[in-house]
């Protein structure tokens, strides 16, 4: 079987108050971001490096090239618990609004939800169970 490489390598999330976007993504996955500041732009970065998993991406605000919203491309994070039911809790204790409930995709795959961030973007979550 031939191995092939994730051609995504980083992503971004449109952010309109970083303070309250960092509380948001920090409590629903419970990591700590990484924020830095490049003249206009202001980026918080998720953990990446080493012994990190999957793409590495940030939250990123510029007052002229980023908007959030409910348009364009659909990022799925990967569950941080294992569990469906108790990431749709943390976000919607960490002020997220959901959009698609927890649904089956098929038995092989598993489960998914849409959800409004802090910010007013279309995300979405998945797990295996």
């Amino acid at each position: 079987m031939k191995s092939y490489v994730n051609p995504v390598g980083w992503f971004e999330i449109p952010v309109t108050d970083m303070e309250r976007a960092i509380r948001f993504y920090e409590n629903v996955f419970v990591i700590k971001l990484a924020r830095n500041k490049m003249g206009h732009l202001d980026m918080a970065w998720f953990p990446s490096g080493e012994n990190a998993v999957g793409s590495a991406g940030s939250l990123v605000y510029h007052p002229d090239f980023y908007k959030p919203s409910h348009e364009g491309s659909l990022l799925y994070f990967t569950t941080p618990t294992g569990e469906l039911d108790k990431d749709i809790e943390a976000i919607e204790n960490a002020g997220g609004k959901i959009l698609v409930p927890k649904t089956l995709i098929n038995e092989d795959i598993g489960y998914m939800c849409v959800f409004e961030d802090s910010e007013g973007n279309r995300v979405a979550i998945h797990s295996r169970y």
